[in-house]
């Protein structure tokens, strides 16, 4: 068996698995009601960038946009800034976007944001344990209500 990310993987007991066609017949057909995806940028407005770097080899493009556009809610989990200390929650993607105005929560190792609607503004509803509202704004450029 092999993984989205083409990883060879082995079942437990309580394993349940179908087929990459019935999977997208599920998320097409509106049968999916949230998901969690991992991002390298997202935008103030909800856009999400999470396919591609330009100029670096990709495998696929994957399921990521099918999901976008076919799910009730998105979470994103990621780090809150890049490995080279790049801000990842910003006022623009800079990145090909996978969705615009889709996600409804970023989840990061500093805080959790939420967004009650498409058109409202994310909010910090969240600090993870020593980190404060201040370190957050030092290390986040989108605009976000405290």
């Amino acid at each position: 068996m092999i993984n989205a990310g083409k990883q060879t993987i082995s079942e437990l007991a309580s394993s349940s698995y179908f087929s990459s066609s019935d999977s997208f017949a599920m998320i097409r057909g509106g049968h999916i009601d949230s998901t969690v995806l991992g991002a390298m940028e997202v935008s103030e407005s909800g856009d999400i960038a999470n396919w591609m770097i330009p100029g670096k080899m990709i495998k696929g493009m994957g399921g990521a946009m099918d999901l976008v556009a076919g799910v009730k809610k998105i979470v994103v989990l990621m780090e809150h800034v890049s490995k080279d200390g790049s801000l990842k929650f910003i006022p623009s993607c800079s990145l090909p976007l996978t969705g615009r105005d889709v996600v409804d929560m970023i989840i990061t190792d500093l805080c959790v944001f939420e967004r009650q609607s498409p058109a409202a503004p994310f909010s910090l509803i969240e600090l993870a344990d020593g980190v404060s509202a201040d370190e957050v704004a030092s290390k986040t450029t989108a605009r976000f209500l405290r």
